[in-house]
């Protein structure tokens, strides 16, 4: 996709989750124009939250279905078994903006947080690979997560409200043991304490909160449990909740 469209630059990122009752983390990389971004997080059970993002690469490396991550206290090392995404484009004005999402992903590895290793095994992961030419002010809600189903299926989601989200042919998404399906609109708590069917309970939550003049940024994302309903399936799980508004 060209650098730009009219006067709107491109905005793209990867960001992968991987979501198992021990610990939740995320990592990815973006980028608006020319200026990039990268980020961990790591939330533990106990409300524990380590993060870290930077505009240099700082040991983070999202290369093909590989995740790596080299800090201080943590290292993670994750190979994904990408399949079954979800793939979407929408018009923004006179241009479009485009999303693949996969939820339920297979992931193999491990994480060592200050000393102690957490082996990772299992279709716990989700992952967003985003780009386009937004409007200059965005706002979104988004919620992604895995879990079981009440009968012991593997289950994984990608809920949104505010981008992709036209009634049909949109990224809302349910999987069930790899197989996804499209759902109908949702709608969050303002407060992200439920979405659709799903009530949540936050574990923490990774916040920023930056003015450039240019360049705006509302940002709040907790990790946490799930427990409800979607589309007739019962399910358990764990995941993130999101709301976003910027001005880029």
């Amino acid at each position: 996709m060209p650098g730009r469209a009219g006067r709107r630059l491109l905005k793209r990122w990867r960001y992968v989750g991987v979501f198992t009752p021990e610990l939740m983390l995320c990592v990815g990389e973006a980028r608006v124009g020319p200026l990039p971004l990268r980020w961990w997080a790591v939330a533990l059970p106990d409300g524990s939250l380590f993060e870290r993002s930077s505009n240099a690469r700082g040991g983070i490396s999202l290369e093909a279905s590989h995740v790596s991550v080299v800090a201080e206290h943590l290292r993670v090392e994750l190979e994904l078994e990408e399949r079954s995404a979800v793939e979407t484009a929408s018009p923004a004005g006179k241009s479009y903006t485009w999303t693949r999402k996969q939820a339920g992903v297979p992931v193999r590895g491990s994480v060592t947080l200050g000393g102690r290793k957490h082996l990772i095994d299992g279709p716990v992961a989700v992952v967003d690979d985003s780009a386009g030419y937004h409007p200059r002010h965005t706002h979104w809600k988004w919620s992604a997560g895995v879990g079981r189903t009440s009968d012991g299926a593997a289950v994984g989601w990608n809920l949104v409200d505010g981008i992709h989200d036209a009634e049909g042919a949109s990224e809302r998404s349910l999987w069930v043991d790899g197989e996804p399906r499209e759902l109908g609109p949702v709608e969050f708590a303002d407060d992200l304490s439920s979405v659709a069917g799903l009530r949540f309970t936050e574990w923490s939550t990774r916040e920023d909160h930056t003015n450039l003049l240019l360049f705006r940024s509302d940002y709040r994302q907790p990790f946490g449990t799930f427990e409800g309903e979607l589309d007739g399936v019962r399910l358990e799980g764990h995941g993130v909740m999101e709301e976003h508004q910027v001005l880029w």
